[in-house]
């Protein structure tokens, strides 16, 4: 490649699973996280909002995800987000939450509503308190083990969470290879993690935003623009800090001064119990 392109980037991630010409990268890379039944595998989906480059085009950071719905009415969400904040579970939640009530239309009854599937690949870690780097979130009583619906489920695969080995397990950890390495292969003799039939598929997506003027400097406007949300993401975050500390250092110091305010307080009453005037020691 002339130049590094790395997948995470949102133009590039959405060529790659969100055009019609690689709808089967799409199909396999959901078996591949889902890790459904046999008799369950994804066979076919529709792309809801295929890859427009005009939408990339822009100083705007707009939200580009990858939505698509399979033969039994699932609907799927796929996102990449390169920097956590402490905002994102609840927007994970609300995004989820938007695609499941525009089933509905006027007119409709609650058994319209399919399951709505959201895949979140970070490339911070939004529970650094663990080490797995896939969590399947869903509707659950803790107690009981009841499940209320599978229609919620909500996946987080965390990038740093898993370790790049060329010793690829299934395909789940070859597309998280592919994501976090694929900047640096050889698209024309990749490594054996890379070298299958998707992988090389994929990989030409990387070769074409690499080679062609017109992609590449979409590439560099992108990649501009998450750098600069994300300074401001950085900035604002250190400001919050900031103002946290300052509270609690403010909150310190009324407690201590409240301390010492009892302090003198118990011993003026100490002091008058012994018929000491404490004005005349002064």
């Amino acid at each position: 490649m002339r130049h590094k392109i790395d997948p995470l980037v949102d133009c590039v991630f959405k060529a790659i699973l969100g055009k019609d010409e690689n709808k089967n990268l799409l199909i396999h890379f959901l078996n591949a996280v889902l890790e459904p039944e046999k008799d369950a595998l994804i066979r076919d989906v529709v792309i809801k909002n295929p890859y427009n480059e005009k939408e990339f085009v822009g100083d705007k950071l707009t939200v580009v995800d990858v939505k698509a719905t399979d033969g039994k009415g699932k609907n799927y969400q796929i996102e990449i987000q390169l920097a956590v904040h402490p905002a994102l579970a609840p927007r994970i939640l609300f995004t989820w939450s938007s695609i499941y009530h525009s089933q509905m239309q006027e007119g409709d009854d609650y058994r319209k509503l399919n399951p709505v599937i959201s895949i979140w690949i970070l490339n911070e870690n939004l529970f650094p308190g663990t080490e797995a780097y896939h969590l399947d979130f869903s509707l659950l009583d803790k107690k009981n083990g009841l499940s209320l619906t599978d229609h919620l489920a909500i996946h987080i695969l965390q990038l740093q969470k898993w370790k790049s080995d060329k010793n690829i397990k299934n395909e789940k950890e070859r597309w998280l290879y592919m994501l976090k390495e694929g900047k640096n292969a050889d698209t024309e003799n990749p490594p054996d993690p890379l070298d299958t039939e998707e992988m090389r598929q994929a990989m030409n997506v990387l070769r074409r935003f690499s080679e062609n003027e017109e992609d590449y400097l979409l590439y560099q406007n992108r990649l501009d623009a998450i750098l600069l949300h994300n300074t401001w993401l950085r900035e604002f975050e250190d400001i919050r800090k900031e103002k946290e500390q300052a509270q609690k250092e403010t909150e310190q110091a009324r407690k201590e001064k409240e301390q010492a305010e009892e302090k003198v307080r118990r011993l003026l009453l100490l002091l008058k119990e012994k018929g000491i005037d404490a004005d005349e020691i002064g």
